[in-house]
């Protein structure tokens, strides 16, 4: 969807709404509206039928369909956006019963969104994945012309050989290239992390739009781009940032979630998403102005509980509270969730409080540590300073005092070690 055309494309939004699922449907289609928004095309109408399930062929049931194709007709429609993702099997029967119009489900529109925000290698690599991935078990003759991005000597196929075999076959070859080719960025990325292990690694984690581009700005300085879009961020931006003479932090900001997020995205941002499994602390930012915020944090909850993050490494932040006229909405989610913070990053209310909590947890992981040691042991000293912060070294006799702030684990680390 994302092309040089002039004209922005027209969509007709569909959903099915199963028993007792209609509120929930109709926040879906409205998100739905917003991602179809972010690609460039404009909603002309909606569709929603409420069905026992989802039909096994159609999605819809055939009368709706028909419904659908006239009403497309009707409104002038380029392209018809299903809210859920269709089957192999479903899109091949709708494109057939109404050919006239583009099908495309949420999973396809969320990675063209992807695919028109990336902009660094690490993420073109993962979504271009992702993409091929997804567009595997779909495949049709029209993706004949990744033959000319993989090569065509030693790829040809045999006089017998049908086509659609072939484009498997080159999509397969594709997909295994990607993959070593993210696995090298996953080795650079994995040392960049290692480099930083020394200090207090805060990683920025929530919903798309969540607003923490903006808090992420506000701690370290304008940097990361604030647009009022969908998956604006998908790289990992990480800052160092001075809390005070004594407290420092990196802090990175990660990839927002949605419903729906394709498993194929999630499976290719793994290497991204390593930083929230790695990090020291999560802060959870919600926007509390949303009215689904609790739908919001059960979503996070969802795509995290594949990584390994104990409950304790998390601060729940509730951040727009400037956005709420009502001022009980911020008191019932105080009562509901007594120990988060709430803040508006945009302009910086409660900031200092949330700072507060970060220092604390820094000081419950890390103490500042005592060190006498030899001049010649020249290991110990080099693993204080790739491990700690020395804060102070000076010889006291024939030895040399290093008072160095330590993680907890990294301090029982070097004390095996050295036989301290």
């Amino acid at each position: 969807m994302h092309t040089n055309k002039k004209k922005a494309e027209r969509a007709i939004l569909c959903a099915v709404s199963l028993p007792g699922k209609i509120e929930q449907t109709e926040h879906s289609i409205e998100e739905l509206a917003q991602l179809a928004k972010t690609a460039g095309a404009v909603v002309v109408d909606t569709v929603i039928q409420s069905r026992e399930r989802v039909h096994s062929l159609y999605y819809l049931g055939t009368g709706k369909l028909n419904t659908l194709q006239l009403l497309a007709e009707e409104q002038e429609a380029d392209v018809i956006i299903f809210d859920d993702e269709l089957s192999p099997s479903q899109q091949k029967h709708i494109e057939e019963a109404i050919p006239e119009y583009k099908i495309i489900d949420r999973s396809a529109l969320i990675l063209d969104i992807f695919t028109l925000h990336a902009k660094t290698r690490e993420a073109k690599t993962q979504v271009m994945l992702a993409e091929a991935e997804y567009l595997l078990p779909r495949l049709t003759r029209q993706w004949t012309h990744l033959e000319r991005q993989t090569g065509g000597i030693g790829m040809r196929g045999g006089p017998g050989e049908m086509q659609i075999e072939i484009d498997r076959r080159l999509l397969r070859d594709r997909i295994k290239k990607l993959k070593q080719d993210l696995e090298k960025i996953s080795v650079q990325l994995e040392t960049k992390r290692k480099s930083r292990s020394k200090r207090f690694n805060v990683a920025l984690v929530g919903y798309t739009n969540a607003g923490k581009s903006t808090l992420m700005n506000y701690l370290a300085g304008p940097s990361v781009a604030v647009e009022d879009q969908l998956f604006k961020t998908l790289d990992t931006t990480v800052r160092r940032v001075q809390l005070d003479k004594t407290h420092t932090i990196y802090l990175s900001d990660t990839i927002g979630f949605i419903q729906k997020l394709p498993h194929q995205l999630v499976a290719s941002f793994r290497s991204t998403l390593k930083e929230v499994e790695t990090a020291d602390l999560l802060l959870k930012v919600i926007d509390i102005a949303d009215e689904n915020f609790r739908e919001h944090m059960d979503t996070i909850d969802e795509v995290l509980k594949d990584f390994d993050i104990q409950e304790k490494r998390f601060i729940i932040v509730f951040n727009k509270t400037d956005a709420l006229e009502n001022s009980e909405n911020i008191k019932y989610v105080k009562r509901s969730f007594p120990d988060a913070f709430c803040i508006s990053a945009e302009r910086g209310i409660g900031i200092d409080k949330l700072v507060d909590a970060i220092r604390k947890r820094i000081d419950e992981s890390a103490y500042v540590h005592s060190f006498y040691v030899q001049p010649h042991e020249g290991k110990l000293i080099a693993d204080l300073h790739r491990f700690g912060e020395v804060l102070e070294s000076r010889f006291v006799d024939d030895m040399i005092l290093f008072k160095v702030f330590l993680d907890v684990s990294i301090y029982e680390g070097l004390k095996k070690k050295h036989n301290l």
